[in-house]
């Protein structure tokens, strides 16, 4: 007589082939962006012998497109739709634009990766000619500081962090919001009368939309985490977190770590004017960091060297000093304006 195989083993061929057959469902917005960076995330679970696809889900921030990100107030304003759909079961991972996740994530969901970093810097998309654009943004102030020519320029951004830096450059300068996703923002830049744009070079890139009238903004920190792209999970899923670690770049996730620790030890939230910027060189992270007032007058920096064994406290830590040294007065009229 045939020895019949033991229960337990069979259960556990069955939870083997389940998950080598199961179809893991990833959660993406459906701008083409957000798109592109969910395929990367499937064609690396592809790479693992895993398949998924695709499940698109809009979010508040996808909706509203028309009032100012800053004056819509809400952390997570395009990741809660896709948090919701995760903890319903409704799909098993979400990717995002790691600086639009809050710093503090849902109860029960879980950081499951982070991709390796593409370009942090912002780029202005300019119009008209470049010696135009040149001139009205690098003749206007003398060696003293003070005004040589104050030419009108209008330049488009939603983001209240490239707000407060740009006038704190450029204090003649008119802003004007501008919402959307990639694409729309390129069309409505193109309609309008506006010099030029600030986006994230790496939105561009990605979607190969980034124009030759371009030019990289080097003296603009980024926002914390920026290039970057998260994927989440449910924090009980052990086989989506085991999935994903394969994928996870340690040097990437390092430096938004401390970005985000330092965001979140200021004030918390992304729709804030502060700019963080990490970069592991070799056994160091070397870190700069900022927060302005909303209309860029006032400014507190920050630029430290940090030993890369000591990156889970150097967040919070960088952002008391900051505080310490000048932050903490900008910090309070935040507060009272966000609050009015």
């Amino acid at each position: 007589m045939a020895s019949q195989p033991w229960p337990g083993a069979l259960l556990l061929w069955e939870k083997i082939i389940l998950y080598m057959t199961q179809v893991i469902r990833i959660g993406t917005r459906e701008s083409q962006l957000a798109v592109w960076q969910a395929t990367e995330v499937k064609k690396l679970l592809a790479a693992a012998g895993i398949a998924a696809e695709l499940e698109y889900i809009r979010s508040e921030g996808d909706i509203d497109l028309k009032t100012p990100l800053y004056e819509m107030g809400v952390q997570g304003i395009f990741t809660r739709s896709l948090d919701t759909a995760l903890l319903n079961d409704r799909i098993d991972m979400a990717v995002h634009s790691m600086k639009d996740v809050p710093t503090q994530l849902p109860e029960g969901i879980a950081q499951a990766a982070v991709l390796k970093r593409a370009s942090y810097k912002d780029l202005l998309i300019f119009k008209g000619a470049k010696e135009k654009i040149d001139k009205a943004l690098h003749t206007y102030q003398g060696s003293n500081g003070s005004s040589i020519r104050k030419t009108p320029f209008t330049v488009a951004t939603s983001s209240i962090r490239r707000k407060a830096q740009w006038l704190n450059r450029y204090p003649h300068h008119t802003i004007t919001n501008l919402r959307g996703n990639v694409n729309t923002r390129l069309k409505k830049l193109e309609e309008s009368d506006w010099n030029g744009a600030v986006f994230a070079a790496a939105g561009l890139e990605r979607i190969d939309l980034r124009p030759s009238n371009s030019m990289e903004l080097d003296w603009m920190l980024p926002a914390p985490a920026q290039g970057a792209i998260m994927v989440v999970c449910r924090s009980t899923d052990q086989k989506i977190l085991e999935a994903c670690s394969g994928f996870n770049d340690q040097h990437t996730a390092i430096c938004t770590a401390i970005e985000r620790d330092f965001l979140r030890g200021l004030l918390g939230g992304c729709s804030t004017p502060i700019s963080a910027l990490a970069e592991v060189t070799g056994g160091s992270v070397r870190f700069q960091g900022n927060i302005l007032s909303v209309d860029g007058k006032m400014k507190a920096t920050i630029e430290k060297n940090i030993p890369l064994d000591c990156y889970r406290q150097a967040g919070s830590e960088l952002a008391n000093e900051l505080l310490a040294s000048g932050g903490q007065v900008i910090a309070e009229s935040i507060r009272k304006q966000t609050n009015q």
